[in-house]
């Protein structure tokens, strides 16, 4: 590779900040340019060699230091000049680094890096009582398929005069919608009135894993909680097979790769909702790609789903056996349901075990149907091209598999 040298008369180099030599590589000024500035370094007080100031001059003074003042004490607290300590300093700083996965995280690895982090191994589409749920004609609601076309209608196209409503507006629209489409079959079966949906709840719930220490926390969706828990999906014969399912790595990339480190943190487990809440039990997690979360890629979504999911039972588990690692008795079973408006992914996750630190023993499971699209195409005006209509206005392309695992996930553990 050349270098080419770059003198004072061609000019300063575009988008390069700052200032260079008068002879500088172009190769190291372009690569230096998106480089943090460094810290300015502290210098050492040594008593009897104070540094010379313009402090008694009262003004800019070139040669002499910058005086420095004591920090002024007012005697009251302004929030406005308020100033952190250090973290060194602060009631909750630890030695041990903790990695956070909160609603803004997005691993590389995705779904991978999540089973490793959660101690699973996955299983590719929904368990077979979730299938059975769904092609039960008994579970099916009267003109199913053309009400949930008006539902979609509705979201994209009634809801709105603009030609293309943000996701922000028609995502919560549909999703709404579906929920109360089925919680219609509260008639049949009477369970579902037992149910609560709740929104801007805050989890939080640590586990080591090897030798570090781990976190989900922060808001992450809309839960449906109910009063009696959901069943286990796998046998005890499937569950002690598990032990010899081998974790897949991902070497020479770091687990804790893209996960918030920080010294500072409270090691406690909550799940969000007081002791006497009468609807203690996670059912169903509904995330959607829309408001102030950021997009994720399909693959990092799905990870997302397995680690909130994973940590609503860790926590339920938790504060029903305590911190102490122990192969459950009674599986914990929680569900998720992802959409941004057309395409869905379903993830069912079932914590067998707390025993999370080693890679050897019972595994927990993960179930994940992944990119179930709703419909295909939602158009307002036609899509034209070289004078042929490529796609009609209106809806075209509806999947009514898609609403039916919809509707399964929401009847499982209903009677």
């Amino acid at each position: 590779m050349f270098r080419t040298a770059v003198c004072s008369s061609v000019g300063p180099v575009a988008g390069v900040r700052g200032c260079f030599p008068r002879c500088v590589s172009l190769s190291a000024a372009v690569s230096g340019a998106g480089a943090p500035r460094p810290k300015p370094r502290e210098r050492p007080h040594i008593a009897g060699l104070e540094r010379i100031s313009y402090a008694e001059r009262m003004h800019y003074v070139p040669g002499l230091a910058k005086p420095e003042f004591p920090q002024w004490d007012r005697g009251w607290k302004d929030p406005r000049q308020y100033r952190s300590p250090k973290p060194e300093h602060m009631a909750l700083y630890r030695q041990q680094p903790c990695y956070i996965f909160n609603q803004r995280t997005s691993v590389l690895e995705g779904v991978r890096q999540a089973l490793w982090l959660t101690k699973a191994k996955f299983l590719e589409g929904l368990p077979a009582q979730i299938v059975s749920l769904a092609e039960d004609p008994a579970n099916q609601i009267e003109d199913q398929d053309e009400r949930v076309k008006n539902i979609i209608r509705h979201s994209r196209f009634w809801d709105t005069t603009e030609i293309r409503p943000p996701r922000e507006r028609f995502c919560p629209s549909l999703l709404n919608s579906l929920l109360h489409l089925c919680g219609g079959l509260q008639a049949s079966h009477p369970s579902l009135g037992r149910r609560m949906l709740a929104d801007k709840y805050s989890l939080a719930v640590s586990w080591k894993r090897a030798e570090d220490l781990f976190q989900v926390r922060g808001q992450n969706g809309r839960l449906l909680n109910s009063m009696t828990p959901l069943p286990a999906l796998a046998g005890q014969e499937e569950v002690s097979a598990t032990a010899e399912h081998v974790l897949e790595t991902f070497y020479p990339i770091s687990p804790t790769i893209d996960l918030q480190c920080t010294h500072v943190y409270d090691q406690k487990s909550f799940t969000g909702f007081r002791e006497d809440y009468p609807y203690p039990h996670a059912h169903t997690l509904f995330l959607m790609e829309a408001g102030n979360t950021p997009k994720l890629y399909p693959e990092q979504l799905r990870a997302k789903m397995v680690m909130f999911t994973f940590g609503n039972a860790l926590a339920r588990a938790q504060a029903l056996y305590g911190n102490e690692p122990r192969v459950l008795e009674k599986p914990i079973v929680v569900q998720s349901v992802a959409t941004n408006g057309r395409l869905f992914q379903f993830v069912v996750f079932q914590l067998n075990t707390t025993e999370l630190e080693s890679d050897s023993g019972v595994k927990n499971l993960v179930w994940v149907d992944a990119d179930q699209p709703l419909y295909e195409f939602a158009k307002v005006r036609p899509f034209i091209r070289k004078k042929i209509v490529q796609v009609p206005a209106g809806l075209s392309g509806y999947q009514p598999d898609t609403f039916k695992k919809f509707l399964a996930l929401y009847l499982h553990g209903a009677s």
